[in-house]
């Protein structure tokens, strides 16, 4: 651009937002840079929020402890999301170490790949694959390597996934509903409410989220066209009969969390995961699960224990590892979480 259009050029004030402060995700510009407004994501963090566009690693203390990672080892993080349990471990496997990043999000997998070469590692110690984690064995013989030190599977969906009301994971603020991990593939949450019956969503209410109203929502669901979160949000409120909010939002929440697990096909590509582990692992190699709910962390647990009774696992462990005190104070959304591990056994084959 010449000197004269960039002079010529109108500058454009940045739109004014309701109130003192900024209330959708759009609007809170300060969260969104960081590097230039690092005193107001300091604050946002110490009020126990996630700053808007971040994600605030969950267990990191946990999860290195597990792992044990240490100079020269290759790990897998099968849910690199915001990058900051990869960014914790690439310190502590130098000098020769490697992370493969693992993502299925075509949105947010530049932008922390972007954040973690900024932060000094290159190609030799981190690389960043999009693809769900169905297919790590697949990831890891396109790399040429047979199988790796450790891996970290975080069952939780992102803060920036589900923040950003344009991706259609919230309903805290009204968007398209979507839903879609990577929102290049399968149908939209709209359309695939359009396409179930009753008694297919009544099934899905009550596998993916233990819905005690699983029926009832079901026949007023199914079958139904909602464009947005806020349409479907405000349906199952109206179902909700007890006075108590709280009873309400909860129901929504379960709602959306059985949706979401099925439109992406969660639980099978978990299924895949947990069955390809034993064969990503080197003898001793550690595995490392983070679930944030009863599906998810049943079948980890049922993999792990039968993994330790046929002699593919030496060790799990006894008791699952919980989020502190502090943490869950200072980090609200830790606080379904479950840490389970296990290690391979002595024999690769």
């Amino acid at each position: 651009m010449s000197e004269s259009e960039s002079s010529s050029t109108p500058h454009r004030r940045r739109p004014r937002y309701a109130g003192k402060y900024p209330r959708r995700f759009s609007e809170k510009y300060k969260e969104h840079n960081p590097q230039r407004y690092g005193g107001t994501v300091e604050k946002v963090l110490a009020s126990g929020k996630t700053p808007a566009g971040m994600h605030r690693p969950i267990m990191v203390a946990e999860v290195l402890e597990a792992l044990g990672p240490a100079p020269g080892k290759v790990l897998v993080d099968c849910t690199l999301g915001y990058g900051g349990h990869s960014l914790e471990l690439l310190r502590r496997i130098q000098p020769g170490g490697k992370i493969i990043g693992l993502d299925a999000d075509p949105i947010e997998l530049p932008r922390t790949e972007e954040r973690i070469r900024d932060q000094g590692f290159g190609g030799d110690n981190f690389v960043a694959v999009r693809s769900n984690f169905a297919g790590i064995l697949k990831v890891l013989g396109q790399l040429g390597i047979t199988a790796v030190d450790g891996v970290l599977a975080d069952l939780g969906v992102s803060s920036m996934q589900l923040d950003d009301p344009a991706r259609g994971f919230t309903m805290k603020e009204d968007g398209p509903l979507d839903m879609r991990m990577n929102p290049r593939r399968g149908l939209p949450a709209s359309a695939w409410l359009e396409r179930i019956t009753p008694t297919s969503l009544e099934d899905v209410l009550r596998l993916n989220a233990d819905e005690p109203r699983a029926k009832e929502l079901a026949v007023a669901l199914a079958a139904k066209r909602f464009s947005t979160t806020g349409e479907l949000a405000l349906a199952i409120q109206k179902l909700v009969t007890t006075p108590n909010p709280s009873d309400r939002a909860n129901t929504v929440r379960r709602v959306f969390q059985a949706i979401r697990i099925a439109v992406n096909d969660e639980f099978s590509a978990l299924d895949s995961l947990l069955r390809n582990l034993p064969a990503s692992l080197k003898p001793g190699g550690r595995a490392v699960f983070l679930t944030f709910h009863s599906g998810e962390d049943r079948r980890v647990k049922h993999a792990f224990t039968e993994g330790l009774r046929s002699g593919i696992y030496s060790k799990v462990n006894e008791e699952v590892v919980r989020p502190s005190p502090d943490e869950r104070r200072d980090n609200p959304r830790s606080t379904p979480a479950k840490l389970r591990w296990a290690e391979r056994g002595p024999s690769a084959t």
